[in-house]
């Protein structure tokens, strides 16, 4: 009890902060997203995700020989098709040629170590914007499954460590494990998107793939039907146990900031990692409000980054990777 007990003596100096601190942020616990398109030469500004770019594969080259030097081991990949490649089938994700497989063999090219994650859901890929197909103003789950299963094997056949599929179909984990598993890819693994909420805080994200869903008749208008409820919490525990179950090897909560309570959650409930997305959103209000001085950037991007690490997350993908590694460098 007071005075014995006085709390303020473990805060009286940085160097006895930093002994005592609970969360240790280190460049092991990022994965860096990154966007993909065609052409050469290519470093196009997200507009509304500032300092943020689609890269070409030889500006791809680049940023991976960076991300290495810094310690950044893991990347996760997205790609961005012309519209003219897009159909409600998803045919080009299985190209074996395709942006994704090859942006899969740049970076194992360029640093065979890196740990690469690639983005499974046919929402770049749809002429419709969803993550599934879509048929009779419904997105299809089991015809939707299999399809997304033969993407995961397309990017285990380029050289894939992880595949991610964050389309949130029910019975997907067990088909992709089960098509890996068959085609000779036990040690190829799987992050799923357990706990993907229907969020607002996908917008600058859409705008960076141009995956947003179109406003056509027999095309739902969104992705509440399969992406969850964010009012929800218990509903998160079965998704991601399910996933676990079906052999997920890591599980996922998206987005960060607002769900950190599910984190915990899910935290207590699984013993495999756990990763949070700090969503394209979420990075876009700090850019935001920095640009306006409204607030301290880097203190606020170390604050959340910390506040993510602190409710459980075991890996942080994250568009502030970078940034983080230079403040706690």
């Amino acid at each position: 009890m007071f005075p014995l007990r006085r709390n303020r003596r473990l805060r009286t100096s940085e160097a006895i902060r930093a002994m005592v601190r609970e969360t240790i942020v280190t460049p092991n616990d990022f994965i860096v997203p990154l966007f993909v398109v065609e052409g050469k030469g290519v470093k196009d500004e997200i507009a509304s995700m500032p300092g943020y770019y689609r890269l070409s594969l030889d500006n791809l080259q680049k940023e991976i020989k960076e991300l290495w030097k810094m310690g950044l081991k893991s990347v996760l990949l997205f790609v961005k098709v012309d519209d003219k490649l897009k159909d409600n089938a998803g045919t080009e994700a299985l190209n074996p040629d395709g942006l994704m497989q090859r942006a899969i063999k740049t970076v194992k090219d360029t640093e065979p170590q890196m740990v690469v994650m690639t983005d499974v859901a046919l929402d770049p890929f749809s002429s419709f914007g969803h993550d599934g197909i879509v048929g009779g103003g419904k997105i299809i789950n089991d015809d939707s499954s299999a399809v997304l299963a033969e993407m995961g094997l397309s990017h285990a056949n380029a050289g894939a460590d992880f595949i991610a599929p964050s389309d949130m179909m029910d019975g997907r984990i067990f088909e992709m494990r089960t098509l890996l598993e068959d085609e000779g890819h036990h040690d190829v693994g799987i992050m799923s998107y357990s706990a993907k909420y229907a969020s607002a805080f996908y917008g600058p994200f859409r705008d960076a793939l141009d995956s947003a869903p179109v406003d056509l008749k027999d095309v739902p208008k969104d992705k509440k039907t399969y992406q969850m409820d964010y009012a929800n919490r218990e509903e998160a525990i079965k998704e991601t146990m399910m996933d676990v179950d079906e052999g997920a090897d890591i599980v996922m909560v998206k987005p960060g900031l607002c769900y950190l309570d599910i984190v915990r959650d899910i935290k207590n409930a699984v013993n495999i990692p756990v990763s949070v997305y700090q969503v394209s959103g979420e990075y876009a209000m700090i850019k935001a409000a920095a640009e306006k001085g409204w607030l301290d950037h880097d203190a606020v991007v170390l604050e959340q980054t910390y506040a993510i690490k602190r409710a459980g997350a075991d890996l942080i993908a994250s568009y502030f990777a970078k940034d983080v590694v230079k403040l706690i460098s």
